[in-house]
């Protein structure tokens, strides 16, 4: 059956299971006003609530409800819905009014999931780990490098509803950039969950290139005539944030690779060779985060090298000072020891002479040292 055909069939009067849910829905009082169209100051989790149709925004504000109807009754376009960290009963009607699935709902409530697609009837889960590069004038051993946060999708034939949470990542430029295009907003919702897709992915890149900026800072640091000096705990708090980095970037390939490869009913064929460019996207950024973990490793071992060398040089440097001590020690310590019957000590010169030997003895043991250079 055609998609047209699919979805007169969910708004007939007579098996209109989806219509009856919307009916019910409009005549109770919704929790949250999903007509608002941009975030309440009143805590509202909603940020917008848009029709499409054929690409183009449909003008004038209404409810989501109405929306909906609207949507279900023509058969053509769809709704796309924004919420920012909703709570539980916000989210509430609105995952009645999608039939979205209960464990689909407490990913997206409750946050702080890998990224991993998830098929529940004909609605796809999607998530997204969002990265923010934070800025820092210098590199520190507690330098929060990169922040992380999550996107949440939800597509079906007629809607998208996406959740943010995370204090980055706002879809609003998004939005305009998708509605400045109408041939490719009017491929359906999955023309929203590619530009999430890809503006997640550009994220990515963006953050790495600019941690690649400290790794080449901490390299040049390592490398530096003082560099044994270097604190690693930088080094060790770098290697902590790539960490954090690649947790957000690599469990993406999977899913991109899914959506890429694999016929997907709300997924509109054409979108798909746009998911194998934001795949090879994703694998440059994996890519070049594990040569960043690689050189880290080596710049790590090169700065615990860096440091048994400065020790080894600096044992050398006690030792030889301790055996050029250790000359006028012996000596003196010999003539401590005030028996009566000792070489020279009664002769008028034996002072003069034991200081000579001293200081030559000390002087041949001092320019040895700085021959080897222990010195």
């Amino acid at each position: 059956m055609s998609m047209a055909g699919n979805l007169r069939k969910v708004t007939s009067l007579g098996k209109g299971g989806h219509l009856r849910r919307v009916a019910r829905l409009a005549r109770r009082r919704p929790r949250v006003d999903l007509s608002h169209p941009a975030r309440s100051p009143l805590g509202s989790s909603v940020v917008n609530c848009v029709t499409y149709r054929d690409g183009n925004r449909v003008p004038g504000a209404v409810g989501l409800v109405d929306a909906v109807e609207r949507v279900r009754k023509r058969g053509d376009g769809f709704v796309w819905l924004g919420l920012h960290e909703p709570t539980d009963e916000e989210f509430a009607d609105i995952a009645e009014l999608f039939d979205l699935h209960p464990l689909a709902v407490e990913d997206a409530v409750e946050a702080h999931q890998r990224p991993k697609l998830e098929r529940y009837g004909e609605t796809l889960f999607a998530v997204f780990k969002t990265v923010c590069y934070v800025e820092h004038e210098e590199l520190t051993a507690t330098s929060e490098v990169v922040n992380t946060g999550e996107i949440m999708v939800f597509t079906g034939q007629d809607f998208v509803v996406t959740v943010r949470h995370g204090r980055h990542g706002s879809l609003g430029p998004l939005r305009e950039e998708l509605e400045s295009d109408p041939r490719q907003l009017a491929k359906g919702p999955s023309a929203v969950l590619h530009a999430v897709a890809d503006h997640v992915v550009d994220d990515f890149l963006t953050a790495i290139d600019a941690v690649q900026a400290d790794v080449d800072h901490v390299e040049t640091a390592v490398f530096a005539e003082d560099g044994a000096r270097l604190d690693p705990g930088r080094i060790y708090q770098l290697k902590r944030e790539l960490l954090e980095l690649k947790r957000a970037v690599v469990p993406l390939g999977r899913p991109l690779e899914e959506l890429a490869t694999r016929p997907i009913r709300v997924v509109d064929p054409e979108i798909q060779a746009y998911f194998r460019d934001v795949s090879d996207h994703l694998l440059r950024a994996t890519e070049q985060i594990a040569a960043f973990d690689e050189l880290l490793n080596s710049i790590l071992q090169a700065h615990l090298a860096q440091v048994t060398v400065a020790q080894n040089a600096d044992m050398r440097k006690i030792t030889a000072w301790a055996a050029i001590v250790a000359v006028p020690t012996m000596v003196c310590g010999m003539y401590g020891m005030n028996f009566d019957h000792m070489p020279e000590l009664r002769w008028r010169y034996g002072y003069g002479l034991v200081l000579g030997v001293i200081a030559v003895a000390c002087l041949t043991l001092y320019r040895g040292f700085r021959r080897n250079d222990w010195l």
